[in-house]
């Protein structure tokens, strides 16, 4: 366990972190991880029942969320209800499989499918990223399907399936407990013992690993309810926190993020071809996808997009960035890191920071390795990265137009279905 004392406010973040994500998942079996984000917030065997009430009557803030690697749960609460917000996550990593029953498995099962029809198969634009990451990486890689899962996939779940994967994943030897804010580290270190002392840890899972590559260039079309085209480019790049994952966050800011940079000024203000532009570098832990994302204005070719960007990418790739944009990148990222620093808790605060450094890294205390990434960073290593991953013949394309316009896709772009 790790404990961070802040005595500035009289509230404690509890954050718990399991070492599980849709990664663990395999073909056909997708989307226990995030059906367990649902479950563990709707009773365990001594609170039979939701854990958002009890909580926020004491004054607490909590959630939730899973991604391919990792999920978290969290709750901020006043300094004196601190034993509740333990005694309550110790319940559910110990005890939660005696109050599953199967109506409440199918009662979520059902939630999630309606949460995936709400937020990817109707929302414009929703199945884009899954597209593309389908295409990134091969069938078998685990970060080819969407953490939400398949539809099929949670249809087809059975509740003694989502016991045995609980089993597996959700217990003190594949876990990481954090208590930040206002609490004596003796305190904290007794009442974790206290609370999750007698819960048996199982073995440790396996790590996971898989490789991905692309050695051509791709294009694909998907037709959306959607008004607008919109471009999304996807590359291979590097792990979260290995050579070039700094360079690159730095790079699409650079490239696409906000009014001053170099794609917006060009694509959006000075010749009105996109309504907007954006990028990111979506650092995971095994290997990343490196995503740029434009929205055509009315009128506007994809193809003509595409040329621009191209051209962008090539005199950033080949110059590198100017002095004023590393200076303003470096001092965008070190604001970002030390803005979320300023909580103990909820998402992205000290506390789950602790537990993000110690799961992804085995040391709790990275913060300043990590900073130094972005400030050590030069206008050569963000040119060589772009170099190096960022390359015109290693790349998905992906066209998504409205209904019945393929013909204004990239040209040679095939089309895609996602389910």
């Amino acid at each position: 366990m790790l404990v961070h004392e802040d005595r500035h406010v009289p509230i404690v973040a509890v954050n718990v972190w399991y070492h599980v994500g849709s990664r663990n998942e395999r073909p056909g079996r997708t989307g226990f991880a995030h059906l367990f984000e649902h479950l563990m917030f709707e009773g365990s065997e001594h609170h039979n029942k939701g854990y958002f009430p009890p909580l926020q009557q004491a004054g607490a803030q909590l959630n939730g969320s899973t991604n391919t690697d990792r999920t978290n749960y969290w709750e901020v609460v006043p300094t004196s209800a601190v034993d509740l917000a333990l005694w309550m996550e110790s319940d559910r990593m110990g005890y939660l499989l005696p109050a599953l029953t199967q109506q409440r498995f199918e009662t979520q099962q059902a939630v999630v499918l309606n949460e995936r029809r709400q937020n990817y198969e109707n929302r414009p634009y929703g199945l884009a990223l899954a597209a593309l990451t389908a295409t990134l990486f091969p069938d078998t890689h685990p970060y080819n399907w969407m953490t939400i899962g398949s539809a099929d996939d949670i249809r087809a779940m059975k509740l003694d399936d989502v016991q045995a994967f609980f089993r597996t994943y959700y217990h003190p030897a594949n876990a990481s407990l954090a208590i930040a804010g206002d609490i004596e580290t003796a305190r904290a270190v007794e009442l974790a013992d206290h609370y999750f002392g007698e819960i048996p840890a199982a073995p440790r899972p396996a790590p996971v690993t898989a490789t991905a590559s692309l050695d051509r260039e791709v294009r694909l079309v998907l037709e959306d309810r959607v008004e607008l085209p919109r471009l999304y480019i996807g590359w291979h790049s590097p792990a979260m926190f290995a050579p070039g994952d700094a360079e690159l966050d730095l790079f699409s800011d650079l490239l696409a993020n906000g009014k001053v940079s170099r794609l917006y000024q060009t694509l959006v203000y000075e010749r009105r071809l996109a309504l907007d532009v954006s990028a990111f570098q979506g650092s995971r832990e095994m290997s990343s996808y490196f995503l740029l994302m434009v929205t055509a204005a009315p009128g506007s070719s994809l193809d003509t997009i595409a040329s621009v960007v191209d051209d962008e990418l090539a005199r950033l790739s080949a110059d590198g960035p100017t002095a004023q944009e590393m200076e303003r990148a470096q001092a965008q990222a070190e604001a970002h890191f030390i803005y979320r620093l300023q909580t103990v808790g909820g998402f992205g605060g000290k506390s789950d920071q602790l537990n993000a450094y110690n799961i992804f890294r085995g040391d709790p205390g990275y913060f300043g390795a990590d900073l130094a990434r972005y400030l050590n960073t030069t206008a050569i290593s963000l040119r060589d990265a772009g170099r190096t991953w960022l390359r015109p013949e290693a790349r998905v394309l992906l066209s998504v137009m409205p209904l019945g316009s393929a013909a204004g896709a990239l040209a040679g772009s095939l089309p895609v279905v996602v389910s």
